[in-house]
């Protein structure tokens, strides 16, 4: 069973998988989406789901630096809520904070064109997030 990763936007959901022992981060698509036409994604994140056997969500939760929620954070909790709701697997809210600027300046080092960044980005720190998560298991 895989734990799946997600890093939650308001247009955009990067989308990262563990191996099968759940121990490394692979990232897997971005899924567009418009928080503002209330389509969030949810027809290919089942599909996944069913796909790749997943048995864990673990959701971005973008916290402010001194620790408290804001608008980002409250959407993705509220995305976190209607998952649960949804596919009946335990979705478990992980701290993101600096994880898309750690995500960044990976591919920045890997020397990733500005325009390759931007189709990347959200799955990389979709993988941060879920590697995260994976090494505070071990």
């Amino acid at each position: 069973m895989r734990t799946m990763g997600l890093d939650v936007g308001s247009k955009t959901v990067g989308v990262a998988l563990s191996d099968a022992l759940g121990w490394t981060a692979q990232g897997l698509e971005t899924i567009k989406i418009s928080e503002e036409e209330k389509e969030f994604g949810f027809e290919r994140i089942s599909e996944i789901i069913k796909e790749h056997e997943v048995s864990k969500i673990v959701v971005g939760l973008p916290k402010n630096m001194n620790g408290t929620i804001g608008p980002r954070g409250e959407a993705s909790q509220f995305y976190a809520s209607e998952l649960e709701k949804l596919f009946g697997l335990p979705v478990v809210l992980w701290d993101e904070r600096l994880s898309t600027m750690a995500a960044e300046r990976v591919l920045l080092e890997a020397d990733v064109s500005r325009k390759k960044r931007k189709k990347v980005i959200d799955k990389m720190a979709a993988v941060m997030i879920l590697q995260g998560f994976l090494n505070s298991q071990i």
